[in-house]
C-alpha cells in the first residue's frame, strides 16, 4: 500500500515538473509607455454663456454653421433694455454742453457787464482819488467811489465763478450722461450673445421661446477642423511625461487603427478628485474625420530601446528575480518595461533558460 502511495506522489511530482514553462531571453525592440484616457476637443473650444437671464426670441445659427467673431448666436428679448437705452440717449442729449450753450452765454454776458462796470468804477475811483489829493471834492465821495469799485470787483469775481461752476457742472453732467448711455448700450448688447472667435458651432442647447440663465451654457463653439487631444494621466506616471513625446491613440470610431500624436502641454495642477493631470497633445497623423468629445485611449511613449535583452514580465519574481532551469533563484536588474515584456539590464544572458513560476 505504501509503495502505491509513493508511486502516486512521484507521478504527481513528475507531472508538475513537466508543466513548468520555459523560455530564454531574446533581443528585440521594447517600448515603455504610460496609459492615458481622454477626449478630442476643438482648438479654442469653449462653452457660450449669456450675461443676462431672459427669453430667447431668435437663434440665427444652427449646429455645424461656421461663424465669425462677433456674429450673433442667440438673441434674447430686451424691450426694457431698449427703453433704458432710449432714456439714456435723451438724458445725454439734454445734458450735453451744446444743449446748454444758452445758459453759458447768459453767464458770459453777465461777466462782460460786470467787467465794464468794474472798469468804469476803477476809473471813477482813480479820478476821485486824484481830486481828493488836490483838495477837490469830499472824503465821502472818495469812500463811495472806493466802495463802488470793491463791489464791482466782487460782482465780477462772482460772475466768473458762476460761469466756471456752471461749465464744470455741465461738463460733468454731459460726461456722466455719456457714460450712462455707453453702459446702457453695453447692457443692451448683452441681450445678443455673440461668438468670441472665428470657428464652428458644435452645439446649441436651448430652443426658440425657452428661457436662458447666466448659469447654463447656451452653445459650444470651437475652431473648425483644428482639433487636439485632452488626456488624463495618472499622478503615478506624470513625472515621466515630457513635451514632445509620441502618443499612440485609439478611438472607438476607428477600431483597429492607431493614430500618432505628440505631447504639447502638461498642466501643472493635479485634479484632486481623480488624482490625475491634464495633458494636451496634437495629431501628427489624424483620422480623416473627428468630432469634439470623441473618447479615446492613448499610450504615451516614455522611451524605446531597439536591441534590448527581454523576457516576459510573467517570468519575474518579486520584480528583481527569476528562476533558472535548475530551480535556482537569481537576482536581475530590470530596465524598460511594457505591458508584456521587461528589459534585463544585467543578471541573464541570451543563452540562459528560465522557468515561469507556478501560479
Amino acid at each position: 500500500m505504501r509503495t502505491i502511495q509513493l508511486l502516486a506522489v512521484l507521478f504527481l511530482l513528475a507531472s508538475c515538473k513537466g508543466k513548468w514553462e520555459k523560455t530564454q531571453p531574446s533581443v528585440g525592440k521594447i517600448t515603455e509607455s504610460v496609459y492615458a484616457s481622454g477626449i478630442i476637443k476643438a482648438r479654442h473650444q469653449y462653452q457660450v454663456f449669456s450675461r443676462v437671464n431672459g427669453l430667447i426670441v431668435n437663434i440665427p445659427v444652427t449646429e455645424g454653421d461656421t461663424v465669425r467673431k462677433g456674429d450673433p448666436i442667440v438673441i434674447i428679448r430686451n424691450e426694457t433694455a431698449k427703453l433704458n437705452t432710449e432714456n439714456a440717449a435723451i438724458a445725454a442729449d439734454y445734458n450735453s454742453v451744446k444743449a446748454n450753450a444758452d445758459k453759458l452765454n447768459e453767464l458770459r454776458v453777465n461777466i462782460d457787464l460786470a467787467r465794464i462796470k468794474l472798469n468804469n468804477d476803477s476809473l471813477t475811483q482813480t479820478r476821485q482819488r486824484r481830486l481828493w489829493e488836490q483838495r477837490i471834492g469830499s472824503q465821502q465821495q472818495l469812500e463811495q467811489a472806493e466802495l463802488a469799485y470793491k463791489n464791482s470787483l466782487t460782482a465780477y469775481d462772482v460772475a466768473v465763478f458762476k460761469y466756471n461752476d456752471l461749465q464744470k457742472q455741465l461738463n460733468f453732467a454731459a460726461k456722466q450722461s455719456g457714460k450712462n448711455l455707453e453702459i446702457s448700450h453695453t447692457q443692451n448688447d448683452d441681450y445678443t450673445v455673440r461668438s468670441d472667435i472665428d470657428g464652428k458651432v458644435y452645439s446649441i442647447v436651448p430652443k426658440n421661446g425657452e428661457m436662458v440663465t447666466t448659469q447654463s451654457p447656451i452653445a459650444v463653439i470651437g475652431d473648425a477642423g483644428n482639433y487636439y487631444l485632452e488626456l488624463q494621466a495618472d499622478e503615478y506616471d506624470i513625472a515621466r511625461i515630457r513635451l514632445g513625446q509620441k502618443v499612440y491613440v485609439t478611438l472607438d470610431s476607428y477600431r483597429g487603427q492607431v493614430f500618432e500624436a505628440v505631447v504639447e502641454k502638461i498642466y501643472p495642477m493635479m485634479n484632486e478628485k481623480s488624482r490625475s493631470f491634464t495633458v494636451d497633445a496634437h495629431f501628427t497623423a489624424a483620422p480623416p474625420v473627428v468630432y469634439p468629445n470623441l473618447t479615446l485611449e492613448a499610450n504615451i511613449e516614455i522611451q524605446t530601446k531597439e536591441h534590448a535583452l527581454t523576457i516576459p514580465r510573467s517570468y519575474l519574481l518579486a520584480e528583481d528575480e527569476v528562476m533558472l532551469e535548475n530551480k535556482e533563484r537569481k537576482k536581475v536588474v530590470t530596465g524598460v518595461k511594457d505591458y508584456q515584456q521587461v528589459e534585463i539590464v544585467s543578471g541573464l544572458t541570451a543563452s540562459d533558460v528560465i522557468i515561469k513560476p507556478a501560479p
